[in-house]
């Protein structure tokens, strides 16, 4: 498979932030976001196979799949499917726009998902049939880059009401404090988590 890059770091995001983690990188994504900051996986890589792969994650136990979007490759699919046979924890960043339901049903395994807001221009991508598919131990994930961004998510989840942990992070991960007093404000059940990787980093992925 196609694959930008692979490295070993913490989990930067979500609930196993701080979690030292082997991220899987896949070329390729179907959404052009106004804020992306991983553009240079939309293309070029180098063909991977999953033997390389599970060898380069070896004993840690946490593993992510990430993007670009992992999902447009059924080859990701199937070493998520591999791995969780393997004993690891694997996590599967997704965009919110495919179908999570190709997935394997694994304890072990937690989707990711986001759902994108106004000012990333592709809020009419998302498929909202997932957010039903979410379980309890998964993660919704809204990158707020201002007020209309937060009513929006705000929105969604009073429609929907996604049984599953929901987190909210602002564009650059970095500045919290109207995005946390804005959750208190409103009383929502959200988590507002940082970036961790760009406090300890800033734009490098890892020492």
């Amino acid at each position: 498979m196609l694959i930008s890059e692979m490295f070993r770091s913490l989990q930067g995001e979500g609930k196993l932030i701080g979690i030292p983690t082997v991220f899987v990188r896949s070329v390729g994504c179907n959404l052009e976001c106004s804020w992306c900051d991983t553009r240079y996986a939309f293309t070029d890589g180098k063909e991977t196979s999953e033997d390389e792969i599970v060898d380069f994650v070896g004993d840690c136990h946490d593993v992510c799949l990430t993007g670009g979007e992992p999902l447009l490759r059924k080859e990701m699919v199937s070493l998520a499917d591999r791995l969780l046979r393997e004993g690891h924890r694997v996590s599967v960043e997704t965009n919110g726009s495919v179908d999570i339901g190709i997935l394997p049903d694994h304890p072990d395994l937690l989707i990711s998902m986001d759902i994108k807001c106004p000012s990333s221009g592709m809020t009419d991508r998302m498929c909202w049939e997932n957010l039903s598919l979410l379980r309890r131990k998964d993660q919704l994930k809204f990158i707020v880059a201002d007020e209309n961004d937060y009513e929006f998510a705000k929105d969604v989840l009073g429609r929907y009401h996604p049984d599953t942990e929901v987190i909210f992070s602002p564009v650059g991960g970095m500045h919290l404090e109207p995005l946390a007093e804005a959750v208190l404000k409103d009383r929502l059940d959200a988590r507002v988590l940082p970036q961790l990787h760009k406090i300890i980093w800033g734009d490098r992925r890892s020492v």
